[in-house]
């Protein structure tokens, strides 16, 4: 935090010499700098307010997107009614999540938004139409045949904000030589769904959760078809693994196996203890020695360990599939009904992709 003071009397002093301004009394138009697909309130997108008002109520187009500004709000968490120009707000009301860098306009009325999102969306299928067909699976095949010198390591991606979906296709693009090149096949933000574990199985390509998780269908669906869905919460991991990968050369590694799922059913709080968790173990079986996360919605909340695990009053080192018990995390009292533990072990094992 050393000198943000002179930064901020700087750009304050630059923009008087510049005489940048900006009317307040227009139309909003803004940049997307983060979007993702929020609990409870569904699409959300950080938007920095360039020029103009924008107000609760506003009809706007986003890149292939629109929406009804539902809610403001600000850097405080605190609901707002309007935002000026250079004042960052989360927008709700999106009929979609839209991409970082999108410019945000605020248009007359619903026809318009929508007919502009839907020209966008076509014409942005219309280009993926192009690039998909100069990269179907025949084709690809036929270029390693005639370019037996380089070889390809073909990936989806599924994170839970667009940034990080971004970051890790720049940083995958960065990976590779004249010999083995990386290529994301598909990235997307959200949960991992069973239309990408069969888009991964036609391509033989294995699937990268970063921060999300897979679906039951899409759990089940990767079993059924020997596709590989691997979960990450830090870059440099996912990186390192896939230049490992990449290179052929996978030295042993530190290997999760998810050995139980529970649902919390109800949440209460005990004077003196903090809140726990009345769950249900709904798959496999939950250890008291095992790392727990805590998911909601598919999306990774938190990752640690439990603080207790019991069994009617009694503390127990594990809990079998279909029976009740009680469960507190160690420093982390955010948990709501309906979300979701995930309970693994950690493992060294010889790496493979």
């Amino acid at each position: 935090g050393q000198g943000l003071d002179k930064l901020v009397e700087n750009i304050v002093l630059q923009a008087e010499l510049l005489d940048l301004k900006a009317n307040p009394d227009r139309k909003a138009e803004g940049a997307v700098i983060e979007a993702q697909l929020d609990v409870g309130r569904g699409p959300v997108a950080t938007v920095l307010v360039q020029n103009g008002t924008l107000r609760t109520g506003d009809i706007f187009v986003v890149g292939e997107q629109w929406g009804r500004v539902r809610a403001l709000v600000d850097d405080t968490g605190a609901r707002v009614k309007k935002a000026g120009p250079s004042v960052p707000v989360e927008v709700l009301g999106l009929n979609g999540t839209p991409q970082a860098g999108d410019v945000l306009n605020v248009v007359k009325d619903e026809n318009e938004a929508r007919e502009i999102a839907a020209y966008r969306q076509r014409k942005a299928k219309e280009l993926q139409g192009n690039i998909g067909a100069g990269a179907s699976l025949d084709q690809l095949l036929a270029q390693a045949k005639a370019n037996q010198d380089v070889s390809e390591l073909p990936i989806l991606v599924k994170s839970d904000v667009q940034g990080s979906a971004e970051a890790i296709i720049q940083a995958m693009d960065k990976i590779g030589n004249d010999e083995v090149k990386v290529r994301v096949l598909h990235s997307g933000v959200g949960a991992i769904t069973e239309s990408d574990v069969t888009l991964a199985e036609a391509s033989g390509a294995p699937i990268i959760g970063f921060n999300v998780r897979a679906n039951a269908p899409a759990r089940n669906a990767a079993q059924q078809k020997g596709v590989e869905i691997r979960y990450y919460s830090i870059i440099y991991d996912l990186v390192d693994d896939v230049k490992a990968a990449a290179s052929g050369l996978l030295s042993a590694e530190v290997k999760e196996t998810f050995i139980g799922y529970a649902e919390i059913k109800e949440v209460f709080k005990i004077t003196g203890v903090g809140k726990i968790a009345g769950c249900m173990v709904t798959e496999g079986v939950a250890r008291r020695s095992a790392g727990v996360r805590l998911l909601r919605d598919n999306v990774v909340i938190h990752t640690g360990t439990l603080k207790t695990l019991k069994r009617f009053k009694d503390e127990v080192k594990e809990v079998q599939v279909s029976q009740e018990c009680g469960m507190a995390f160690e420093n982390y009292e955010d948990i709501r009904e309906g979300d979701v533990i995930e309970i693994f072990e950690t493992e060294e094992i010889e790496r493979n992709l």
